[in-house]
């Protein structure tokens, strides 16, 4: 097991970076004006404040956040969330690609964005640099991840979980010794006989502390500890990628272990991830815990009136703060901030991200003398298997679902990616729409 008596080092010796994410297209739509990591979560949440967190609850305070693509939401959540008091060392910043008159490409990959931006980190006193990705949702302690790392004596430490033979194909598997080092690494096996040459050896199970007893797989989860000393020379080169390109390198030449993490991990790299993440929460005892207030999960605080609900009909599903929910049906679904949802209607398996401000009753009148709903769902609406992004107008007898439709579909009115419908942001559903 990784260890779990005194630290090993001083968490202020730590410095945490967070991948701001390139153009997010397996997200598309949800991307189309947002960076990943602000894509909305959980109703109240955004993807960013994951990583966030999990740095702040293990007590590294000192976090850069490197942003690219359409940043503007994703610099203007973090200004107005995170902010440390002036009688401590921490921080959250943002890192904007930029154009410099050596240097006119943007962030090439992981590795890259790191380089571009070393010598500002070198600035800094820490003796471990500790790599994160801004689109993932787990839970974890990482000063056991430090930890380890530092009684191995490790130039590099990989974080890993364990994952089945299907899963193994979409991921980089790791192959280790009992020692937990990394002797080799391969990109997406597909191969069966390659797969069974990474499978990993049951017997080692109790000692590497795996519970169960299925076939498994060591996945590369994206975050990664690096001694100070080495990350000028890992990136000495043009490579762009950690994952692809320095990790499989540096094996062959330095100490590079794996830390084995066994709970709640899903990389929200899809629509159809994000969309079961999202609805696996309103479960009865989901997967993960937003409720754990021993490592709470921050984000922006509203100050919102509670929610209020006139006769609905809930059924397995979350309310964020400030919604008002009329005698509509509801089933597992989530209702993103200040939502207005109209009498009659029922919405099933609906992920909803809310709106950005309430709208004013100049504005509903204004709009409804241009025949447009106000923001929000209107009145005996259908919809279901559905994300419906910010801000927007759905009118009443709308009917929205996927059923018997292709599995890609690109419309003036929505989107369907992974058989699953979204309306995008600021979208305007006539009344009595059927889609």
């Amino acid at each position: 097991m990784p260890p779990t008596g005194p630290r090993t080092f001083n968490v202020s010796n730590v410095l945490s970076v967070i991948m701001g994410g390139g153009q997010g297209s397996r997200l598309f739509p949800l991307t189309k004006d947002r960076a990943k990591p602000a894509v909305p979560l959980a109703g109240k949440y955004r993807l960013v404040d994951i990583p966030i967190s999990n740095c702040i609850n293990s007590g590294f305070r000192r976090i850069y956040i490197l942003t690219q693509f359409n940043s503007t939401s994703l610099h203007g959540h973090i200004s107005r969330t995170y902010k440390f008091d002036h009688f401590t060392s921490g921080f959250v910043e943002i890192l904007a690609a930029q154009q410099t008159s050596t240097n006119t490409s943007w962030y090439q990959g992981t590795a890259d964005a790191v380089r571009k931006n070393l010598i500002h980190f070198l600035n800094h006193d820490f003796d471990y640099l500790l790599i994160l990705s801004g689109d993932q949702l787990y839970r974890m302690d990482f000063r056991r991840v430090v930890d380890q790392h530092v009684e191995t004596g490790a130039d590099i430490t990989v974080a890993t979980i364990p994952v089945t033979r299907n899963d193994a194909r979409s991921f980089g598997i790791m192959q280790i010794g009992e020692d937990r080092r990394i002797t080799r690494f391969v990109e997406k096996p597909n191969d069966p006989a390659v797969l069974d040459s990474l499978r990993l050896p049951p017997e080692w199970y109790s000692k590497l502390g795996i519970e169960g007893e299925r076939e498994l797989f060591l996945a590369s989860m994206g975050i990664y500890v690096f001694n100070r000393q080495l990350v000028r020379e890992l990136l000495d080169n043009p490579l762009p990628d950690f994952g692809k390109h320095i990790i499989p390198h540096a094996i062959n030449t330095h100490r590079v272990f794996s830390y084995i993490f066994q709970g709640y991990w899903e990389d929200i790299g899809t629509i159809r991830s994000f969309f079961e993440a999202n609805l696996d929460l309103v479960s009865e005892l989901p997967r993960f815990n937003f409720f754990d207030m021993g490592s709470p999960i921050y984000s922006r605080p509203r100050y919102l009136p509670g929610s209020k609900i006139n006769g609905a009909q809930i059924d397995h599903a979350v309310i964020s703060d400030g919604c008002i929910i009329n005698q509509a049906r509801i089933n597992s679904t989530i209702v993103g901030l200040r939502t207005v949802v109209g009498s009659g209607t029922e919405l099933n398996r609906v992920i909803i991200l809310g709106s950005d401000d309430y709208e004013s009753q100049e504005s509903v009148l204004m709009h409804e003398c241009q025949g447009k709903p106000r923001i929000g769902i209107g009145a005996n609406c259908k919809i279901e298997n559905a994300i419906i992004d910010k801000n927007a107008r759905i009118g009443n007898n709308v009917t929205i679902s996927p059923a018997g439709k292709p599995d890609k579909v690109d419309h003036d009115l929505y989107y369907i990616r992974d058989g699953i419908i979204i309306i995008p942001k600021n979208a305007v559903i006539p009344h009595g729409t059927v889609i």
